[in-house]
C-alpha cells in the first residue's frame, strides 16, 4: 500500500509523504528554503593550503577536515553566489554513492563548495536541525531517488527536483526543536559508542603487538621459576624475526597444524535456500571469531556437502582465507574460530586446518592480526586482479611459539579484549536500530513529544 492509499485514524491527515498529525505542515523543500543552489560548476585551481573546498566525499566521510584547497581570491568570487554558512545543510546531487546524503553545517564555516553538492538555506521559523534528521530517514532518501532523478553515471538530481520534495514538518517551532533534540541526544549516544569502541580497538592492537612480539611478558612468565636462575628475568635472543623471548621458539605454522583442507568447487546453481552453511570469504574478519551475517548466508544440499567431504570442516579447525578478490589482499591470511559446533563447506579461498591444542589455535588467531604477520603474508601473496597464497607458502610462514601456557594465557586476554568490543559493536547496532525506530515514529508525528508551548509564544 502507498502513503497516499493509507486511511488517516481521527487526529490525522494523508499527505503527499503519508499520514501525518492534523497540526503538522507537509511542505515542500522549496517552500522551508530562502535558497537552493549548487556549488561551482568549473573546477578550481588547487593549493596547498587556503580556503576548504567541499565535495562529496566530505560528505561520505564525515569529514571536513581533510579537503582540498583554494585561494581566498577564487573563494571569494565563488561565495557571491554561494556561500555555506552556520545552519545551512549540503546535499549530495551528483554522486556515484547516496544521492541526496546531507551534512548540516553546525560550525562556524569558511568554505566553497563543488557542483556536485547542493545548498540548502532555511527560513528563520523552520529548525535545520529537525530538516537535517528527516533528510536522514529512508522515506526522504526514496523520494530524493525518485524524483528527477537522471538515470546516468554518476547518479545525479536536479535543483528543481530537490526542491519539489517534501516533508512533514510540525507548525510549532519548539516542537521541531523537540524531536531534533531528542534524536540529537541518540546520535550523542552513538558518537560515545564509537569513540570508546575505536579507543578500545587501539588497546587492543597496541596490547596484541607487545604480548605476541614478547616485547612485553606477562609477570608469570616473565621470570624463571626454578633452578638455578629462580627469581631472574628471563632475557632475548636473535631470530629470523628479530629479537624475541630467549624460552620463545620460531617455526613454521606447518609444524603446529595438521589436515589442511580447502575451499570445494562451487558453480552458481550449487547453492540452495537452505541446508549445510557455507562458509565465505567475507565471514572471516579481525576480531577473531567467524561472521557470517544472516541475510548473506549460503547453503548447498545435504548430498553435494557428503560428495566434497574433504572440504567440509567443524568446529576443530581453525579457518583462514589464502583467496582474495581484492589486489591489495585486506583479508589474505587472517584467522578466525567457528564459535558454534555446526558444520560448514568451505568456499573457494577459505581454508581450514587443525591445530595441535585450542592454545595454539587461539594464539595463531590473534598473531594473524599483527603488523608483523599481515607483512608477511602480503609478501607472498601472487595474482593481480585476484590474489592468493599457495598452501606451501603458508604453511612456510614463520612464526614466534611462546611456550604452551603462555600461548593460552596471552590469546585468553587478547580474546577477553575482542569479546568486549564485540559486546560494544553490537550495542552500537542496536542503539543504531532504536535510533531508526524513534526517526520513524517522531518524523511522522506517530508519537508526539512535549514542548514548551510559552517558550514557542514567546518567541
Amino acid at each position: 500500500m502507498s502513503v497516499l492509499e493509507q486511511t488517516a485514524p481521527e487526529g490525522y491527515k494523508q499527505t503527499e509523504v503519508g499520514i501525518i498529525p492534523d497540526d503538522w505542515d507537509c511542505l515542500s523543500l522549496q517552500d522551508l528554503c530562502t535558497q537552493i543552489t549548487d556549488g561551482t560548476h568549473h573546477t578550481p585551481k588547487y593549493v596547498d593550503s587556503g580556503i576548504p573546498f567541499y565535495s562529496v566525499e566530505n560528505i561520505t566521510k564525515n569529514n571536513f577536515t581533510d579537503t582540498k584547497y583554494i585561494t581566498e581570491q577564487e573563494h571569494k568570487s565563488l561565495i557571491k553566489r554561494c556561500k555555506p554558512e552556520h545552519g545551512d545543510i549540503i546535499m549530495s546531487r551528483i554522486t556515484a554513492g547516496i544521492l541526496g546524503d546531507t551534512k548540516l553545517i553546525d560550525w562556524d564555516v569558511d568554505a566553497s563548495i563543488y557542483v556536485s553538492l547542493a545548498l540548502l538555506k532555511f527560513k528563520g521559523n523552520y529548525s535545520a536541525e529537525y530538516i537535517y534528521n528527516y533528510t536522514k530517514s529512508n522515506q526522504f532518501l526514496n523520494n530524493i531517488s525518485q524524483s528527477g532523478l537522471t538515470y546516468a553515471t554518476p547518479k545525479k538530481i536536479n535543483l528543481n527536483a530537490i526542491g519539489s520534495v517534501y516533508l512533514p514538518i510540525p507548525k510549532e517551532l519548539e516542537e521541531q526543536k523537540t524531536i531534533a533534540s531528542a534524536l540529537s541526544d541518540v546520535d550523542t549516544l552513538l558518537t560515545e559508542l564509537e569513540k570508546l569502541i575505536a579507543k578500545k580497538q587501539a588497546i587492543k592492537t597496541a596490547t596484541m603487538q607487545q604480548l605476541l612480539t614478547g616485547k612485553t611478558r606477562l609477570p608469570q612468565f616473565a621470570t624463571y621459576t626454578e633452578g638455578e636462575k629462580q627469581g631472574q628475568p628471563k632475557g632475548t635472543k636473535s631470530s629470523e624475526l628479530g629479537e624475541i623471548p630467549e624460552d620463545w621458539d620460531v617455526r613454521p605454522i606447518e609444524s603446529v597444524i595438521r589436515d589442511l583442507r580447502g575451499g570445494a568447487p562451487f558453480k552458481p546453481n550449487d547453492f540452495t535456500n537452505a541446508g549445510v552453511k557455507v562458509l565465505p570469504k567475507g565471514g572471516v574478519v579481525r576480531g577473531g571469531v567467524l561472521r557470517v551475517h544472516e541475510k548473506d548466508q549460503q547453503f548447498c544440499s545435504k548430498n553435494w556437502s557428503l560428495k566434497y567431504a574433504k572440504n567440509c570442516v567443524d568446529n576443530r579447525y581453525t579457518i583462514v582465507v589464502l583467496r582474495d578478490l581484492v589486489p591489495s589482499g585486506p583479508s589474505i591470511g587472517l584467522m578466525v574460530n567457528i564459535p558454534t559446533d555446526e558444520k560448514y563447506v568451505l568456499a573457494q579461498g577459505v581454508y581450514g586446518f587443525i591445530a595441535d591444542d585450542e592454545e595454539t589455535s587461539n594464539y595463531l588467531i590473534q598473531y594473524s592480526n599483527t603488523t608483523q604477520y599481515r607483512k608477511a603474508a602480503n609478501e607472498i601473496m601472487v595474482g593481480s586482479t585476484q590474489v592468493h597464497i599457495t598452501n606451501g607458502a603458508f604453511k612456510a610462514l614463520i612464526a614466534p611459539f611462546p611456550p604452551k601456557e603462555e600461548r593460552g594465557a596471552i590469546a585468553t586476554i587478547l580474546t577477553d579484549m575482542d569479546n568486549e568490543i564485540q559486546t560494544l559493536e553490537q550495542r552500537l547496532a542496536k542503539t543504531r536500530q532504536i535510533k531508526q525506530g524513534m526517526m520513524q515514529d517522531l518524523l511522522t508525528g506517530r508519537t508526539r513529544l512535549p514542548f514548551d508551548r510559552e517558550a514557542q509564544q514567546g518567541n
